[in-house]
Formats: C-alpha cells, structure tokens, sequence
C-alpha cells in the first residue's frame, strides 16, 4: 500500500518534460559557430521567426531549423 502510494506522489510532482521549441541567441553562436555581434545580426535580420520575451530572445527552432537546412538563405 505505501508502495502504490509512492509510486501516486511521484506521478503528481514529477515535473511534465516539453520539447525544446526554442534556442536561445547563445545557443545559435554555438550551433553556427560564430561571435555574439553575428548572432544578433542575423536575429535581426528577420531570415527566421524570433520573439522578445522580456529583456531575452528566442529563436523559433522550428523556423531556425528549416533556415539551416535549406542553406542558410539570407547568410551573405
């Protein structure tokens, strides 16, 4: 009985895991490997979705991912 009771605590508090939808401009520098001026350079120039999220940006993985994969449009 405390066993199942255990095993329902833990259900209830064990925190939900979500996929990671969004990168950070540190994240984007570290995955093209390049300096924080570029990063924010290239945030700015809207060739993927980002939004503002208080004083942070976040990068759209999804849009960010497709820009990547179609060969970097908009890089030069």
């Amino acid at each position: 009985v405390a066993t199942m009771l255990e095993e329902r605590i833990e259900a209830t508090t064990t925190p939900t895991e979500y996929e990671k939808r969004t990168y950070t401009v540190s994240e984007i520098q570290d995955i093209l490997g390049i300096g924080r001026v570029s990063a924010y350079s290239l945030v700015k120039s809207n060739v993927f979705r980002s939004v503002r999220v208080g004083d942070s940006i976040r990068v759209s993985k999804r849009s960010f991912d497709a820009w990547l994969d179609e060969g970097c449009q908009g890089c030069d």
